[in-house]
């Protein structure tokens, strides 16, 4: 059997409202997924949902800390309210670490939102606010034909929440997918990450608050708000999605 999966959680947020204390961060939330999707493998001399796992969590916002490349197999960059675009000593500090991580010959990277752009943005490509507004809550992701092959599905729902984006896929990897508000819906770089701008972490709790918090301080409209929460209770693909990328770390061809 091959040794635990050293997944670190690189932290560039805290869960809005009560979800932070609920979930044990952003550490627990992908803690969580990370395991129901092992059992989706159905693969357990591969991975085991329990025991195949040694997952670490990193403040890159507050402390600042990293972990030596040399000890890990995976990155996973988290979502944050923060722009990517930013110029922030810590995000300017993640982008170079995320950079550095590119460019190693072993670890591979998840990227998630936020973590999506970061990497983009470390790959020297554009990232930014788009022109079309927000995506919010369960919505389409039409797939391209490397995202069909990855997924296995001919498109897939995920819960959004974003108005940020990427605005070109670098020139070595593959853009995944694609939206009408959103043409950069997810990238791939055999060997080294495969991202979504949507969130297959997020439940239906999850989305409901951010969006409930997000109406009363006026971020989102009543109308927009109360739209967005009719989607916010579809099915999606998350755990199928973060299966694919368990898949994509497990596979040394891929």
């Amino acid at each position: 059997m091959r040794p635990p999966l050293r997944i670190a959680v690189l932290e560039c947020d805290k869960p809005a409202g009560s979800l932070d204390a609920k979930y044990n961060g952003y550490y627990g939330v992908f803690s969580l997924l990370l395991r129901e999707s092992a059992e989706a493998l159905r693969q357990p001399d591969r991975l085991d949902p329990t025991s195949g796992f040694d997952i670490s969590r990193w403040d890159v916002v507050t402390k600042q800390e990293y972990p030596n490349l040399e000890d890990v197999d995976a990155l996973l960059l988290t979502g944050s309210k923060h722009n990517s675009y930013d110029n922030h000593p810590w995000i300017i500090k993640l982008v170079e670490y995320t950079r550095k991580a590119i460019e190693h010959n072993r670890v591979k990277i998840l990227g998630i939102c936020f973590g999506h752009q970061i990497i983009a943005r470390a790959s020297g490509m554009k990232v930014g606010k788009s022109g079309v507004g927000w995506e919010i809550a369960v919505c389409d992701m039409d797939l391209s034909d490397r995202g069909k092959e990855i997924f296995g599905k001919e498109k897939l729902r995920i819960q959004q929440m974003h108005q940020d984006i990427v605005f070109d896929c670098p020139p070595n990897a593959t853009c995944l997918g694609s939206s009408p508000q959103c043409a950069i819906q997810g990238m791939y770089l055999p060997g080294h990450y495969i991202t979504v701008q949507g969130h297959p972490e997020f439940r239906e709790d999850m989305v409901t608050e951010i969006i409930g918090l997000r109406m009363a301080s006026s971020v989102f409209s009543k109308e927009v708000g109360e739209e967005a929460l009719n989607r916010a209770v579809k099915e999606h693909d998350g755990v199928a999605i973060m299966a694919t990328f368990l898949d994509f770390l497990l596979d040394d061809s891929k």
